[in-house]
């Protein structure tokens, strides 16, 4: 599935089929807090959490095509993500765009 931020298909003319998303809730893991509370003192990347949201984006990320599949859709433009608190300890991943499908 060819996956754009960009609201076209280079060389293609399109057809909008909808909307599409895909998401998930991750929590962090009480060893990976502990581990960032020691590197906020000390300074430097949380490594977990960078790791737990590239996860997230990943899932987010399957889950969306998977729906634009259904719609038999060839490519998804304009995709973007988003994130957000749930409660504490908790991120949100969304990725969303527009499926569409080539015309011939």
């Amino acid at each position: 599935m060819l996956i754009l931020t960009i609201n076209y298909v280079p060389g293609k003319e399109i057809e909008a089929l909808g909307i599409v998303k895909g998401n998930v809730v991750q929590a962090r893991h009480i060893g990976k807090d502990i581990m960032a509370g020691l590197k906020n003192v000390v300074g430097g990347e949380l490594r977990g959490y960078t790791d737990m949201l590239n996860e997230a984006r990943e899932v987010a990320t399957q889950r969306m095509v998977a729906e634009a599949e259904k719609m038999g859709a060839d490519a998804i433009i304009m995709m973007e993500y988003a994130t957000s608190a749930i409660m504490d300890a908790t991120a949100e991943v969304i990725a969303y765009g527009t499926a569409v499908k080539y015309k011939e």
